[in-house]
Parts: C-alpha cells; structure tokens; sequence
C-alpha cells in the first residue's frame, strides 16, 4: 500500500483531535454546546495518559453526540457536519485497540473493532455532507478521509477525497500517485490514468518506471514491463534470425546452380 491507515501516524492524529476538541470544549464553543467544566480534564488526560478508559471514551461520544445534535438544528452548515466527521472519527479510534498503543512482533499495530468501524462508516458520511456543503473543503482532514473511505473498502469516495488534497496540492506528486491508486481500485481507469500522468510528469525520470510499477502493484493491477527491459532484446534478436535466413537462402541458391 501505498498509504497505510494502521500507521504510527494515525494515532498522532487522533491524539491532535483530542486536543482541538479539549480547546473547543473549554472555550464554551455552541457548535459542541458544552461548558467550559465538563470533561476538559478528561480529554487531556486522554491525551496526556492520565486518568480512566471510560471516563475519556464518555466524553469523546458525548462530544459526538452534542455535534450532531447541532447537525440537526444547522443541517446546511459545514461546519457543524465538519465537526461531526472530526468526532465520529475519534470515537471510531475509541472502538479499536490503537489507545493501547501496542505494537505487535511483526510491527504493525492492531486493526478496528467491529464498532470501530461501525463509527468510522459514520464519520465518513458525515465528511461527505460536509463536502457538499462547502465551497472549499479542508485538504489536510480529506487526506485522513481518503484513508479512512481507503480502509472501509469505499475507494471511489476515497479517490474524490484525494481530488480535493490533489488541488490543494498540485505539485505534490505522491498525492496524485494515492489518487491514481484509489480511482483504480474503483475501477474509475480514466481518472486513474490521469492521476498516474501528473504523477508521473512531478517525478524525476529516472524513478518514473519504479512509481508506475508501485502505483500498479497498491491498485491490485498487472505490473507492465517498461520499454527499456524489452527493447534491447527484441532489437538483438530480430537482425541475427533475419541474418540466419539470408544465409540459409543463399547457400541454397548455390547449391542448385551446381
């Protein structure tokens, strides 16, 4: 893969939601519609180790819940569905074993429970609403959308995803190459094979051969040979069969004027 959400920094991630949503908390902000003493202590203990699993898991889905809430009553404002994908998201990680921050003896850390996924589907429609309502979608939480449409198997919400950082981003070519992969594995080949070209055009050419060949192995797509590994051969072999055959010929025309 080229992009991976079981990564080290997947959980630097959710630990910086953690905070933002501790600082929004804190300030009185209406959109979460929770005072300034209610349960910042316990998203910076979340985030800092200290205190009970339970107490932070209960203040990050209340924190959840309040932002839908404020969904319901504003359902044309990005923000507020913004906020809700945030949150639905960091619950999503409360559903899996990434807070025990163990990593395994092969070196990978663990995957999402059965209700980690669960909320991390509801995050994902909440970040779709949220793009259909903004002029300008945010380009650095569409990059952790993209992996999380990557992970639940949506790849075509994934390569939309990726469009938005692509723009934000266009000289950027790894994001192009996370494009191409994605439209690919939704077997969007057009939108694939552009991504692939700008890909291409921002990398050295030297390595541009080595990108072609990741991008095909992460989209689950034959790996093609490049023209340099078959074109010495083929021009080697051509002119010693035809040299071959012009002798034959010849030694046969002599023969029968003898």
């Amino acid at each position: 893969m080229l992009f991976d959400l079981r990564s080290r920094g997947r959980r630097r991630t959710i630990q910086a939601v953690y905070l933002g949503l501790a600082l929004l908390m804190g300030g009185g902000l209406v959109l979460f519609g929770v005072g300034a003493g209610n349960g910042f202590g316990g998203i910076l203990n979340a985030f800092t180790g200290n205190g009970s699993g339970n107490s932070q898991s209960q203040v990050v889905e209340k924190a959840a819940k309040d932002a839908e809430k404020v969904t319901v009553q504003r359902p044309n404002d990005p923000s507020a569905w913004l906020a809700l994908a945030k949150a639905r998201y960091v619950v999503a990680g409360q559903g899996s074993d990434y807070n025990t921050n163990v990593i395994s003896s092969s070196g990978s850390q663990g995957d999402f429970t059965s209700a980690g996924l669960k909320e991390l589907g509801s995050a994902g429609t909440a970040w779709q609403r949220y793009t259909q309502l903004s002029k300008s979608p945010d380009s650095t939480w569409a990059q952790t959308f993209a992996q999380v449409y990557d992970r639940l198997g949506n790849y075509s919400q994934a390569a939309n995803a990726w469009q938005i950082v692509t723009a934000a981003n266009p000289k950027v070519s790894l994001d192009f190459q996370q494009l191409a992969v994605s439209a690919y594995k939704a077997k969007q080949k057009r939108l694939g094979d552009l991504a692939m070209a700008k890909a291409l055009a921002l990398t050295p050419k030297s390595l541009q051969a080595t990108v072609t060949q990741q991008i095909q192995a992460a989209a689950g797509i034959p790996v093609t040979t490049t023209p340099s590994a078959t074109t010495p051969s083929a021009t080697t072999t051509t002119p010693t069969t035809s040299t071959t055959a012009t002798t034959s010929t010849t030694s046969s025309s002599s023969s029968k004027k003898k």
